[in-house]
Protein backbone atom coordinates (compact mmCIF):
# COMPACT_ATOMS: atom_id res chain seq x y z
CA UNK A 1 0.00 0.00 0.00
CA UNK A 2 1.35 3.48 -1.45
CA UNK A 3 1.77 5.76 1.59
CA UNK A 4 1.07 9.60 0.50
CA UNK A 5 1.92 12.43 1.99
CA UNK A 6 -0.72 14.78 3.17
CA UNK A 7 -0.62 17.79 0.75
CA UNK A 8 0.70 21.06 2.63
CA UNK A 9 -1.71 23.90 2.58
CA UNK A 10 -1.02 26.91 0.25
CA UNK A 11 0.16 29.86 1.66
CA UNK A 12 0.36 33.69 -0.30
CA UNK A 13 3.69 34.85 0.00
CA UNK A 14 3.89 38.59 0.84
CA UNK A 15 6.61 40.47 -0.91
CA UNK A 16 9.56 40.80 1.25
CA UNK A 17 9.40 44.59 2.80
CA UNK A 18 12.87 46.74 1.21
CA UNK A 19 15.34 46.74 4.29
CA UNK A 20 16.80 49.87 5.38
CA UNK A 21 20.74 49.36 4.62
CA UNK A 22 22.61 51.30 7.47
CA UNK A 23 24.29 53.67 4.89
CA UNK A 24 20.74 55.19 4.31
CA UNK A 25 20.05 55.47 8.07
CA UNK A 26 23.02 56.67 9.11
CA UNK A 27 22.38 59.56 6.62
CA UNK A 28 18.94 59.86 7.64
CA UNK A 29 20.26 60.30 10.96
CA UNK A 30 23.19 62.98 10.02
CA UNK A 31 20.60 64.96 8.01
CA UNK A 32 18.35 65.00 11.20
CA UNK A 33 21.35 66.20 13.35
CA UNK A 34 22.18 69.07 10.74
CA UNK A 35 17.96 69.92 11.07
CA UNK A 36 18.80 69.87 14.93
CA UNK A 37 21.87 71.58 14.87
CA UNK A 38 20.87 74.39 12.73
CA UNK A 39 17.69 74.81 14.76
CA UNK A 40 19.48 74.99 17.77
CA UNK A 41 22.11 77.36 16.64
CA UNK A 42 19.29 79.89 14.99
CA UNK A 43 17.83 79.95 18.69
CA UNK A 44 20.89 80.55 20.36
CA UNK A 45 21.44 83.35 17.76
CA UNK A 46 18.15 84.84 17.32
CA UNK A 47 17.10 84.51 20.98
CA UNK A 48 19.00 87.59 22.83
CA UNK A 49 18.01 89.66 19.50
CA UNK A 50 14.13 89.09 19.93
CA UNK A 51 14.52 89.20 24.28
CA UNK A 52 16.05 92.83 23.50
CA UNK A 53 13.99 93.53 21.16
CA UNK A 54 10.54 92.92 23.13
CA UNK A 55 12.23 94.61 26.72
CA UNK A 56 13.07 98.05 24.44
CA UNK A 57 9.70 98.05 24.97
CA UNK A 58 8.70 97.09 28.29
CA UNK A 59 9.23 99.29 31.27
CA UNK A 60 12.19 98.40 33.54
CA UNK A 61 10.35 96.21 36.04
CA UNK A 62 8.79 94.51 32.94
CA UNK A 63 11.90 93.50 32.06
CA UNK A 64 12.50 92.07 35.52
CA UNK A 65 9.07 89.99 36.36
CA UNK A 66 8.87 86.62 37.20
CA UNK A 67 7.87 84.52 34.50
CA UNK A 68 9.62 86.34 32.07
CA UNK A 69 7.07 86.45 29.47
CA UNK A 70 8.59 87.45 25.62
CA UNK A 71 5.43 89.27 24.62
CA UNK A 72 3.49 91.51 27.04
CA UNK A 73 0.13 92.81 26.74
CA UNK A 74 1.10 96.65 26.92
CA UNK A 75 3.69 97.77 24.56
CA UNK A 76 5.68 100.72 25.64
CA UNK A 77 7.76 103.31 23.87
CA UNK A 78 8.53 105.29 25.98
CA UNK A 79 12.19 104.07 25.97
CA UNK A 80 12.54 105.33 21.99
CA UNK A 81 10.79 108.31 23.10
CA UNK A 82 13.15 109.15 25.25
CA UNK A 83 16.42 108.58 23.07
CA UNK A 84 14.57 110.65 20.40
CA UNK A 85 13.87 113.38 21.95
CA UNK A 86 17.08 113.94 24.17
CA UNK A 87 19.75 115.73 22.23
CA UNK A 88 22.45 113.81 23.95
CA UNK A 89 21.23 110.12 22.34
CA UNK A 90 20.68 111.84 19.30
CA UNK A 91 24.06 113.66 19.21
CA UNK A 92 25.75 109.92 19.82
CA UNK A 93 24.17 108.19 16.12
CA UNK A 94 25.00 111.39 14.40
CA UNK A 95 29.00 111.09 15.62
CA UNK A 96 28.98 107.56 14.89
CA UNK A 97 27.42 108.09 11.06
CA UNK A 98 29.78 110.75 10.49
CA UNK A 99 32.97 108.96 11.71
CA UNK A 100 31.65 105.69 10.31
CA UNK A 101 31.15 107.17 6.98
CA UNK A 102 34.23 108.93 6.93
CA UNK A 103 36.54 105.95 7.70
CA UNK A 104 34.71 103.84 5.36
CA UNK A 105 34.88 106.08 2.00
CA UNK A 106 38.61 107.13 3.10
CA UNK A 107 39.81 104.11 3.31
CA UNK A 108 38.04 102.41 0.35
CA UNK A 109 40.08 105.37 -1.30
CA UNK A 110 43.07 104.56 -0.27
CA UNK A 111 42.54 100.60 -0.10
CA UNK A 112 41.62 100.75 -3.77
CA UNK A 113 44.38 103.05 -4.90
CA UNK A 114 46.95 100.85 -3.13
CA UNK A 115 45.70 97.57 -3.96
CA UNK A 116 45.85 98.48 -7.52
CA UNK A 117 49.74 99.35 -7.35
CA UNK A 118 50.56 95.92 -5.26
CA UNK A 119 48.44 94.11 -8.11
CA UNK A 120 49.54 95.59 -11.38
CA UNK A 121 53.24 97.20 -10.46
CA UNK A 122 56.70 95.81 -9.65
CA UNK A 123 58.36 97.95 -7.26
CA UNK A 124 60.97 98.56 -4.96
CA UNK A 125 60.03 97.47 -1.34
CA UNK A 126 56.64 95.82 -2.40
CA UNK A 127 57.35 92.48 -0.23
CA UNK A 128 58.51 94.51 2.73
CA UNK A 129 55.57 96.82 2.80
CA UNK A 130 53.04 93.46 2.43
CA UNK A 131 54.33 92.13 5.63
CA UNK A 132 54.32 95.54 7.29
CA UNK A 133 50.53 95.55 6.48
CA UNK A 134 49.99 91.82 7.09
CA UNK A 135 51.82 92.52 10.33
CA UNK A 136 49.40 95.01 11.42
CA UNK A 137 46.63 92.51 11.39
CA UNK A 138 48.19 90.98 13.88
CA UNK A 139 49.03 93.39 16.52
CA UNK A 140 46.25 93.64 19.40
CA UNK A 141 44.36 97.24 19.28
CA UNK A 142 44.75 97.72 23.16
CA UNK A 143 48.44 97.42 23.22
CA UNK A 144 48.29 100.84 20.88
CA UNK A 145 45.77 102.59 23.12
CA UNK A 146 48.38 104.42 25.51
CA UNK A 147 50.51 105.45 22.42
CA UNK A 148 47.31 106.57 20.06
CA UNK A 149 46.23 108.70 23.14
CA UNK A 150 49.36 110.47 23.71
CA UNK A 151 50.10 110.99 19.81
CA UNK A 152 46.36 112.54 19.22
CA UNK A 153 47.05 114.82 23.05
CA UNK A 154 50.34 116.17 20.61
CA UNK A 155 49.14 116.35 17.81
CA UNK A 156 45.79 118.54 18.89
CA UNK A 157 43.52 115.81 17.42
CA UNK A 158 42.08 114.28 20.78
CA UNK A 159 38.45 114.68 21.17
CA UNK A 160 38.00 115.47 17.64
CA UNK A 161 36.89 113.82 14.41
CA UNK A 162 39.78 113.45 12.45
CA UNK A 163 41.54 112.01 15.75
CA UNK A 164 38.88 108.69 15.72
CA UNK A 165 38.94 108.60 11.44
CA UNK A 166 42.88 108.60 11.25
CA UNK A 167 43.05 106.26 14.77
CA UNK A 168 40.23 103.84 12.86
CA UNK A 169 41.92 104.33 9.45
CA UNK A 170 44.90 102.58 11.18
CA UNK A 171 42.95 99.00 11.66
CA UNK A 172 40.85 99.04 8.82
CA UNK A 173 43.53 99.96 5.85
CA UNK A 174 45.65 96.58 6.41
CA UNK A 175 42.97 94.52 5.83
CA UNK A 176 41.06 96.88 2.88
CA UNK A 177 44.28 96.24 0.98
CA UNK A 178 44.64 92.84 1.55
CA UNK A 179 40.51 91.90 0.16
CA UNK A 180 41.45 94.66 -2.76
CA UNK A 181 44.49 93.32 -3.65
CA UNK A 182 43.32 89.11 -3.83
CA UNK A 183 40.07 90.73 -5.91
CA UNK A 184 42.04 92.51 -8.50
CA UNK A 185 44.30 89.38 -8.86
CA UNK A 186 41.87 87.62 -9.93
CA UNK A 187 40.77 90.21 -12.68
CA UNK A 188 42.60 89.85 -15.98
CA UNK A 189 45.55 92.24 -16.89
CA UNK A 190 44.49 92.61 -20.33
CA UNK A 191 42.09 95.05 -19.24
CA UNK A 192 44.87 97.52 -18.50
CA UNK A 193 46.50 96.85 -21.29
CA UNK A 194 43.79 97.50 -23.49
CA UNK A 195 43.34 100.86 -22.02
CA UNK A 196 46.54 101.46 -22.61
CA UNK A 197 46.50 100.75 -25.98
CA UNK A 198 43.60 103.75 -26.58
CA UNK A 199 46.11 106.26 -25.09
CA UNK A 200 44.66 106.20 -21.65
CA UNK A 201 46.99 105.82 -18.41
CA UNK A 202 47.03 103.47 -15.20
CA UNK A 203 44.84 105.88 -13.50
CA UNK A 204 41.72 105.83 -15.96
CA UNK A 205 42.09 102.17 -16.35
CA UNK A 206 41.30 101.74 -12.70
CA UNK A 207 38.65 104.05 -12.18
CA UNK A 208 37.10 103.52 -15.80
CA UNK A 209 37.67 99.87 -15.76
CA UNK A 210 38.70 98.25 -12.64
CA UNK A 211 36.48 99.96 -10.21
CA UNK A 212 33.26 99.62 -12.24
CA UNK A 213 33.47 96.19 -12.42
CA UNK A 214 34.80 95.46 -8.86
CA UNK A 215 31.60 96.29 -7.26
CA UNK A 216 31.11 93.34 -5.12
CA UNK A 217 34.89 93.52 -3.63
CA UNK A 218 34.53 97.06 -2.73
CA UNK A 219 31.15 96.33 -1.21
CA UNK A 220 32.06 93.69 0.95
CA UNK A 221 35.40 95.64 2.00
CA UNK A 222 33.15 99.10 2.63
CA UNK A 223 30.67 96.80 5.04
CA UNK A 224 33.35 95.17 6.86
CA UNK A 225 34.72 98.64 7.07
CA UNK A 226 31.25 100.11 7.78
CA UNK A 227 31.16 97.99 10.88
CA UNK A 228 34.30 98.59 12.36
CA UNK A 229 33.76 101.79 12.97
CA UNK A 230 30.48 101.52 13.93
CA UNK A 231 30.91 99.21 16.77
CA UNK A 232 34.45 100.40 18.27
CA UNK A 233 34.47 101.05 21.98
CA UNK A 234 38.00 101.10 23.03
CA UNK A 235 39.23 103.74 21.00
CA UNK A 236 35.91 105.98 21.12
CA UNK A 237 36.25 105.63 24.82
CA UNK A 238 39.75 107.22 25.21
CA UNK A 239 40.16 109.26 22.46
CA UNK A 240 37.07 111.32 23.44
CA UNK A 241 36.33 113.59 26.69
CA UNK A 242 33.08 115.37 26.27
CA UNK A 243 29.33 114.01 25.79
CA UNK A 244 28.93 115.92 21.70
CA UNK A 245 31.67 113.61 20.60
CA UNK A 246 30.91 110.53 21.89
CA UNK A 247 29.34 107.89 19.85
CA UNK A 248 26.75 105.37 19.98
CA UNK A 249 28.47 102.24 21.82
CA UNK A 250 29.76 105.19 24.41
CA UNK A 251 25.84 106.46 24.74
CA UNK A 252 24.90 102.79 25.55
CA UNK A 253 27.73 102.32 28.35
CA UNK A 254 26.32 106.17 29.57
CA UNK A 255 22.84 104.82 30.12
CA UNK A 256 24.60 102.23 32.86
CA UNK A 257 24.40 104.74 35.78
CA UNK A 258 26.20 104.25 39.39
CA UNK A 259 22.81 103.30 40.78
CA UNK A 260 20.40 102.06 38.26
CA UNK A 261 20.36 101.16 34.85
CA UNK A 262 18.14 102.36 32.26
CA UNK A 263 17.71 98.79 30.57
CA UNK A 264 14.37 99.39 28.18
CA UNK A 265 16.54 102.59 27.06
CA UNK A 266 19.80 100.24 26.67
CA UNK A 267 17.80 97.50 24.78
CA UNK A 268 16.24 100.32 22.44
CA UNK A 269 19.18 101.92 21.70
CA UNK A 270 20.94 98.81 21.00
CA UNK A 271 18.22 98.01 18.86
CA UNK A 272 18.91 101.23 17.28
CA UNK A 273 22.20 100.84 16.56
CA UNK A 274 22.13 97.46 15.09
CA UNK A 275 20.13 98.95 12.41
CA UNK A 276 22.78 100.43 9.95
CA UNK A 277 24.18 97.78 9.77
CA UNK A 278 22.01 95.00 9.09
CA UNK A 279 20.29 97.23 6.71
CA UNK A 280 23.62 97.34 4.72
CA UNK A 281 24.16 93.62 5.01
CA UNK A 282 20.42 93.04 3.76
CA UNK A 283 20.75 95.24 0.75
CA UNK A 284 23.92 94.66 -0.32
CA UNK A 285 24.18 90.48 0.94
CA UNK A 286 24.71 89.75 -2.81
CA UNK A 287 27.68 91.86 -3.57
CA UNK A 288 28.95 90.92 -0.23
CA UNK A 289 29.32 87.49 0.15
CA UNK A 290 30.43 87.11 -3.75
CA UNK A 291 33.20 90.05 -2.98
CA UNK A 292 34.34 87.79 -0.56
CA UNK A 293 34.30 85.05 -2.55
CA UNK A 294 36.27 86.34 -5.14
CA UNK A 295 38.74 88.01 -3.14
CA UNK A 296 40.02 84.62 -1.75
CA UNK A 297 40.01 82.82 -4.72
CA UNK A 298 43.52 83.96 -6.20
CA UNK A 299 45.86 86.42 -4.31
Amino acid sequence: MALTTPARPRTTSTPARPRVTSSVRRRRFATAGVFVGLLLGAVFAAGPVLWMLSSSFKSNTQIFELPPRLITETFSFDAYVSIFTTPETVRFFINSYVVAGAVTILTLLVAIQAAYAFSRFEFRGKRIVNVIIVSVQAVPPITLLIPYFGLMVGLGLYNTYPGLIFTYMVFTLPYAIIMMTGYFNTLPKELDEAVRVDGAGSFTALWRVLVPISVPGIVSVGIYTFMIAWNEFLFALTLTRTIDMRTVPIGIQLLMGQHSYEWNQIMAMSILGSIPVLVLFLFFQRFFISGLTAGSVKS
